[in-house]
């Protein structure tokens, strides 16, 4: 069931329906309608902070702890149990597995959170009109708002490892917001497949895990075990966050190619996963 027209459908005091029918909806109107009710969406993530607690210490400190706690347990495994590498700099191996899970805790936790908010949202989109996308997308700002304060944290392990400072980590924000678009593309994506398949949240989690040991969050990008390099261009985390990882730690301007690829699977996450989301968003409130 869906409304005549993009202005019917997203105006409450409307409610003309019609048989459904999957497509893309106007994208002008779609997108004007969008942008007007981005604070309803900014509400919704901001609801979604308080209720995780995460505006109190407590709840900042354990979002800063949990991703530290992991890095140090990876750095025990990989540096100490499994001997590392003799050119293996410990202060940079440790900063870099902070600034990398940091970086993947962000993205993984936007996705996780994206796939989620359509199914979480039942009652709101049976009860209110608005773009379906607000949904991913408050998800996305909550995500991102949880990830500030780590990097304060990143930055003390930074000089506390006494690792260089270089104009170079200035452009790190880049790859940052490459990773933003290319999380909010998967949380699209996800958010659909949701809806049709119920189980997908719990498959997501093996998915994550299986994806942070094929990227180079506990090894640099250019150290890519041997097992991997037949087929690691493939991986989009492997210039996202290889790239954020060599400007952050080691201020190393990536080559080229490397930031062509993630600005291109960004761009093609957020496109497929756009396109994708509101060709199904119609027919949510049928499936729900």
């Amino acid at each position: 069931m869906n409304a005549t027209s993009v202005d019917e459908e997203f105006n409450p005091s409307v409610h003309v329906y019609e048989p459904h029918k999957v497509g893309l909806p106007p994208l002008r109107p779609y997108f004007k309608a969008l942008w007007d009710r981005r604070e309803f969406a900014a509400e919704m993530s901001r609801t979604g902070i308080r209720a995780a607690n995460t505006n109190t210490f407590f709840g900042q400190v354990w979002l800063v702890l949990n991703p530290l706690l992991l890095a140090g347990v990876y750095y025990l495994l990989v540096d100490i149990i499994a001997g590392g590498s003799a050119k293996d700099d410990g202060s940079a191996r440790f900063a870099h597995m902070c600034g990398g899970l940091f970086a993947f805790y962000y993205f993984s936790g936007a996705m996780t959170a994206g796939a989620a908010s359509v199914v979480g949202g039942g009652k709101l989109l049976m009860n209110m009109s608005f773009p379906r996308m607000l949904l991913p997308l408050a998800a996305l700002r909550t995500s991102f708002f949880r990830f500030l304060p780590t990097m304060g944290v990143y930055l003390a392990i930074h000089l506390l490892m006494r690792q260089p400072l270089h104009w170079a980590m200035l452009l790190a924000p880049v790859f940052l917001i490459l990773l933003t678009v290319f999380a909010a593309g998967m949380g699209m994506i996800f958010a659909a497949l949701q809806v049709y398949f119920r189980d997908t949240t719990s498959f997501l989690p093996y998915f994550v895990r299986i994806w942070l040991y094929l990227s180079p969050v506990l090894w640099f990008a250019e150290q890519a075990p041997a097992k991997f390099k037949s087929f690691i261009q493939f991986n989009p985390l492997y210039s996202l966050i290889g790239g954020w990882t060599d400007l952050l730690v080691r201020g190393h301007v990536p080559d080229l190619k490397m930031w062509i690829a993630a600005a291109a699977w960004a761009l093609v996450a957020a496109l497929i996963g756009a396109l994708f989301f509101m060709s199904r968003e119609r027919e949510f409130v049928v499936r729900l």
